[in-house]
């Protein structure tokens, strides 16, 4: 696959696993993903767009270092077959790295999962509920982190997951912020501007409206905002919870 400056090895297992020639936005993204900054990418069902999230993991994170612990990439899916779609994708296109990718979802053994973690990852690939149980209030090692990516956005904001998603950013410092979507629509902008930095718009392809009525906005009220709003006081509360607990065992 040509793209510039591609790791030689990850270019080996594309060329192994079939995949000669990108799609225009794996082509068009690639750059911009390399350079750390905060992007909405949205494209076609077929601009494979898992396989650009992979593609850029990989690439941006390669070998693991000695030591390393704490997952140093957090991609948030949909379900847990797009789970198993990631995992068994990261598999092919990693083979010739040690990378180490888990992933979990709404059903999988809670405390297996955070055993796991504790062991030491690279990737870490979960649904948004899933993600919150386990590091909410688990004392994970956020720091390390290079990359948070959300895939199907918009798909999960239909299904009013959002504050999921805030609370997960929020308790994450400095790290690039990806996310992907079928078609780019006020929800997934509001969110964007809410939780990314100057956040990049990239969207590639045509769309075909016959597709995409499912993700119309015309339910893209004051409510959405009010729902944000809502969870900025409730986590602001729960931040001066904490604080006063601390000064209580101090």
């Amino acid at each position: 696959m040509k793209l510039k400056k591609i790791l030689p090895h990850l270019q080996q297992s594309l060329e192994q696993a079939g995949l000669t020639e990108p799609t225009e936005l794996q082509r068009e993204t690639f750059g911009p993903i390399k350079s750390g900054v905060d992007l909405v990418i949205g494209g076609l069902r077929e601009e494979g767009k898992t396989t650009a999230i992979v593609i850029n993991v990989i690439q941006r994170l390669d070998k693991a270092p000695a030591g390393m612990i704490a997952p140093r990439a957090l991609i948030i899916v949909k379900d847990k077959e797009k789970m198993l779609e990631m995992m068994e994708l990261f598999a092919e296109l990693g083979k010739h790295t040690d990378l180490r990718i888990y992933g979990v979802h709404d059903k999988t053994n809670l405390d297996e999962d955070k055993n796991q973690i504790s062991v030491g990852i690279d990737v870490l690939i979960g649904t948004p509920i899933r993600l919150n149980d386990m590091f909410g209030g688990a004392g994970f090692d956020v720091n390390q982190l290079k990359m948070l990516i959300v895939d199907d956005v918009e798909e999960l904001l239909r299904n009013r997951l959002e504050p999921k998603i805030a609370r997960l950013s929020n308790s994450i410092g400095k790290t690039q912020r990806l996310f992907f979507t079928d078609v780019i629509t006020e929800r997934v902008e509001f969110l964007a501007d809410r939780l990314m930095v100057e956040p990049m718009f990239m969207e590639t392809g045509e769309d075909d409206e016959d597709d995409y009525d499912e993700f119309e906005d015309d339910d893209f009220d004051e409510d959405f905002a009010e729902d944000f709003n809502d969870f900025d006081e409730e986590a602001e509360e729960d931040s001066e919870s904490d604080n006063e607990d601390k000064k209580e065992e101090e």
